[in-house]
């Protein structure tokens, strides 16, 4: 549906039974069965490691976190956000194949029918892939919702919400939405929502289509987690928060007034 000509598939038990090794195998199996002009990988703390691995093997430079992909003369243009999100740079890889990390939710899907012709691809294990065994699993336990790096749609509360039992508020927006839920650190750091859960420069780093910010403030911290985001809206009854600053759609309000009736509208409409 999203453009894939061929896929190289492969199973092995290797995969479930030891660490990321086995993955970094896979990879560099496929970069030499097709030659790409790049690999792209999705930019997730293993999807990282793997990337890395992958680009010292092939003797390639390396991309990480990417916001954007573009064709270029000379390969493809990197775009990053990065300095607390206060600089884009925009760079290339100027040797080997580039070995690209994209941050979820950087680009929105676009629909592009191909093919889809499933081949095997044979993978040879090395000696390391059987270095780290995985000796247990333990699930999380599941909120229902998204994960919170890659959800097309974040909806975040802070200390405006002023307590954990009102964060109701900010989860049923959030479920109205099919989005998952953030917390500003002040929130956090209260208590009133899970470590987790936390946007910003010291917690996750989201990039959704849609990030809707409740009783944040917009301190640079937060906003070093989230000023990637597509479509900001913000909801702060004081209407000099820094958070204004960046934000696509804003509304000077009480969240408690406020969101209630955005969370109907989104149901009415949805109807």
């Amino acid at each position: 549906e999203h453009g894939a000509v061929r896929v190289l598939a492969v199973d092995a038990p290797e995969f479930g039974e030891f660490s990321v090794v086995p993955k970094v195998d896979a990879v560099q199996a496929a970069v030499a069965a097709v030659s790409p002009a790049a690999v792209l990988v999705s930019s997730s703390a293993e999807g990282k490691e793997v990337a890395a691995r992958v680009a010292v093997r092939i003797g390639s430079g390396l991309v990480t976190d990417a916001v954007d992909v573009e064709a270029g003369d000379e390969g493809p243009v990197v775009s990053q956000s990065v300095f607390a999100a206060g600089f884009t740079t925009r760079s290339r890889v100027t040797r080997g194949v580039p070995v690209i990390t994209v941050k979820p939710n950087s680009a929105a899907p676009e629909a592009a029918p191909a093919a889809g012709a499933v081949e095997e691809l044979a993978v040879e294990f090395g000696e390391l892939a059987r270095g780290t065994r995985v000796v247990s699993r333990e699930a999380r336990a599941s909120s229902g919702r998204p994960e919170l790096t890659e959800a097309a749609i974040v909806v975040s509360g802070g200390r405006g919400v002023n307590g954990a039992e009102n964060f109701r508020v900010i989860e049923e927006l959030a479920d109205s939405l099919g989005a998952a839920v953030g917390a500003s650190r002040a929130a956090v750091d209260a208590g009133w929502y899970p470590h987790t859960s936390q946007v910003g420069q010291t917690g996750k780093t989201v990039s959704p289509q849609l990030y809707v910010a409740a009783g944040i403030s917009g301190a640079i911290q937060h906003r070093a987690g989230m000023q990637t985001s597509k479509t900001i809206v913000a909801v702060n009854k004081d209407a000099e928060a820094p958070i204004f600053e960046l934000v696509d759609y804003g509304v000077v309000g009480d969240l408690f007034e406020v969101v209630p009736q955005l969370t109907e509208e989104v149901k009415t409409r949805k109807g």
